[in-house]
């Protein structure tokens, strides 16, 4: 029989093999079912405040949407290398999901380092946290958005790491999927944030 790290061949899908890793992923859905109920009222604090500008720039003035649209690449790629790496998973391939994973880690990395010089940008503009309600709906969505992407990318880190010791087994298989699915959440949690924020902000009235 074929071996993987050590130990016997995965079955087709290795994360819901076991009891413990079918309550993983009840648990990440019921955590994912929270999660949108904070960033509902997240965005739904943005829309109603987001024109309320009494001074300071407005998002029409403040959002490139060029240097937003490499941001939403970056993202969007990292959500497709993370598919890369749980397809891998599915066949075993321990050496490509790690790689797969590390990739995606670098995207997410990308990711930050534009928002954060987006970020100082927008400040040295006057567009600060407590300059306006518009300013502060804004940073506590975009931000927490942000922090779960940090969240993330030290998630998919610690995986990898401890990928290397414990290699890809039933046990570590539901930890690799869940960790894809939440990427995924942030992904599009971006998709909704880059509409309803910055294209709209850019273009809408």
């Amino acid at each position: 029989m074929a071996q993987t790290h050590g130990v016997a061949a995965l079955p087709a899908e290795p994360e819901k093999a076991t009891l413990e890793g079918k309550n993983k992923l009840l648990a990440f859905w019921t955590f994912l079912g929270a999660e949108c109920v904070l960033f509902g009222c997240l965005f739904a604090t943005f829309m109603a405040l987001r024109n309320q500008v009494p001074d300071g720039p407005t998002a029409q003035e403040l959002f490139d949407l060029k240097t937003v649209g490499w941001s939403t690449f970056l993202l969007l790629t990292s959500s497709l290398t993370s598919v890369f790496a749980i397809m891998n998973m599915h066949k075993g391939k321990h050496g490509a999901t790690q790689l797969w994973l590390a990739v995606t880690v670098l995207l997410g990395l990308g990711f930050l380092i534009l928002e954060i010089d987006e970020f100082t940008h927008y400040v040295h503009e006057g567009h600060k946290f407590t300059s306006s309600a518009f300013g502060t709906s804004f940073y506590t969505l975009v931000g927490c958005h942000g922090a779960h992407v940090t969240f993330g990318i030290i998630w998919i880190t610690t995986l990898i790491l401890q990928g290397f010791k414990k290699g890809l087994t039933v046990v570590t298989a539901p930890k690799y999927y869940v960790a894809a699915l939440y990427w995924h959440f942030v992904d599009l949690v971006w998709v909704f944030i880059f509409t309803v924020v910055y294209l709209m902000g850019k273009v809408g009235h």
